[in-house]
């Protein structure tokens, strides 16, 4: 009886013990605290900046009821020609004499429309908004959250960002207070606010779904920022807030797959960028930009084995202008630059959005590769301008990536027909078969091949001799196409 009686108290001990213990396990799962985790997950953003205050248990209105009224509405017009559409019989003389000349000619014209989204950042009237919202407009109009209208004007644009700046003639206005767009991360909370589809002022909710987005062929500079928060035609030039309410981007586009609005993803100009163009285009009127004078392209895994560097990082010359400040400077073809002023470099729109967003005149420090050595080159950055066959492998082996390429040799009135120098040396690419793997690397014909494998190419016979070298293997191309080089891996 003694042993039982010993044996049930000390069950009744450890139902208590093991009792606390799921009971202090339940409350701090009920807090959110993630099991097996020691921190809390937090339900609620933390406290606000100076756009607005935290959310409530309603949801975000106090985040972005602040924001609202300096979000604004762009509608524009321009004047377009339109082709006329014209029966041929017109042009006979007999229906041209019947109708008294009374017949349509040439291309007539009509307004376009466009609508777009704005947002107010100083209190005297400049608004931030997207280029294709005003770009060749005739007139435009803003129109405030409370319904006040007026005219705006274009005070600059920057097509290669997609920014512009546009001044309405009145003051003590809202404004929204600019983040920073480099502190974002993954998975923040995000806020388009903007007017899709002219229905009127919207907010939608998401998160950043990525940052420095680029490779796109949206802008000439992308370092977008995607977020799955609902953009939609009309909410371009529009604000990208963060959970604190703070502009942190200007919203320009979408991947609509056919549709025309939203999948959930969306791109943002990231406010640090489009900040930089304002102050540039009001400071100068225009966007100037530093520049070195070569092409660069990334380094891909095949580029990277080919040149005998690391994988993906820096970005690789393709092209020297030899009057440039990178030409003058002992830059070269070939060269990989790795570092800038000391900052590694990740890649070619890396090194693009650097240079670009210095002041011409400023003394830079480039680290480079050359044939697997490291070399210290200083250069001082100008102004960016504005807007800037024979068979030769017949005897090639049947896995040969060049197979079936066909070549001339690139004589002067090849030259003249693709508007090249006569300095430009090389076989004219005739012919790409489809599905080839020259095709599928992007050889193109008019392409003109000068180097092979490192080597210069100055006729036909040049060309094959170093293709049959070359073998199964792969074969890195120097290729000039317009006027640019750039380098190009044939894989077998």
């Amino acid at each position: 009886m003694r042993i039982r009686h010993s044996v049930a108290l000390i069950a009744g001990i450890c139902i208590l013990v093991v009792g606390a213990a799921l009971g202090t396990g339940i409350g701090a799962w009920s807090g959110h605290s993630a099991l097996g985790a020691s921190h809390t997950i937090p339900i609620y953003i933390g406290q606000s900046g100076g756009g607005g205050g935290a959310p409530d248990a309603m949801g975000f209105a106090p985040v972005i009821d602040p924001v609202l009224p300096a979000v604004v509405s762009i509608t524009s017009s321009r004047i377009v020609k339109v082709p006329q559409q014209q029966n041929p019989l017109f042009n006979d003389p007999f229906f041209q004499q019947f109708f008294g000349g009374m017949l349509p000619r040439g291309p007539q014209t009509q307004r376009e429309r466009g609508l777009g989204s704005g947002v107010i950042v100083s209190p005297d009237g400049y608004i931030l908004t997207n280029n294709h919202v005003i770009d060749k407009a005739t007139d435009i109009k803003v129109i405030l959250s409370d319904k006040r209208e007026f005219p705006g004007k274009v005070i600059g644009a920057d097509p290669k960002t997609d920014i512009a700046v546009v001044k309405i003639a009145t003051d003590k206005l809202p404004t929204v207070p600019l983040g920073d767009s480099a502190k974002l991360r993954v998975g923040d909370y995000a806020f388009a606010i903007g007017n899709p589809f002219g229905v009127g002022e919207t907010a939608t909710m998401g998160i950043i779904s990525a940052t420095g987005r680029n490779g796109l062929d949206i802008e000439d500079y992308e370092d977008f920022i995607q977020t799955d928060a609902a953009i939609n035609p009309g909410n371009s030039g529009g604000a990208l807030l963060n959970a604190r309410g703070d502009l942190v981007g200007i919203n320009t586009a979408i991947l609509s797959g056919g549709s025309g609005g939203n999948q959930g993803i969306g791109f943002a100009v990231p406010i640090n960028m489009a900040k930089h163009v304002m102050d540039e285009i009001l400071k100068h009127g225009k966007v100037v930009r530093g520049y070195i004078g070569v092409g660069i392209q990334e380094v891909t895994p095949d580029l990277a084995k080919a040149f005998n560097v690391p994988a993906e990082q820096g970005a690789l010359v393709g092209n020297v202008d030899p009057k440039s400040p990178g030409g003058k400077a002992g830059l070269q073809r070939g060269d990989v630059i790795t570092e800038l002023n000391g900052e590694p470099v990740s890649g070619a729109n890396d090194l693009r959005l650097k240079i670009g967003g210095m002041t011409p005149g400023t003394t830079v420090h480039l680290r480079v590769l050359r044939n697997g050595e490291t070399r210290e080159i200083t250069l001082t950055l100008g102004e960016a301008p504005a807007g800037k066959g024979a068979n030769a492998t017949e005897n090639a082996e049947e896995n040969s990536p060049m197979r079936g390429v066909q070549v001339e040799e690139l004589n002067d009135s090849v030259r003249r027909e693709l508007g090249l120098g006569s300095d430009v040396k090389g076989v004219v690419v005739t012919d790409v078969p489809d599905g080839s793997p020259a095709q599928d690397a992007g050889l193109q014909r008019g392409d003109v091949i000068e180097q092979v494998n490192r080597q210069t190419v100055n006729s036909v016979s040049d060309y094959r001799r170093l293709i049959e070298q070359a073998g199964k293997q792969a074969v890195v191309l120097l290729v000039d196409r317009g006027g640019a080089t750039t380098f190009v891996v044939i894989q077998p």
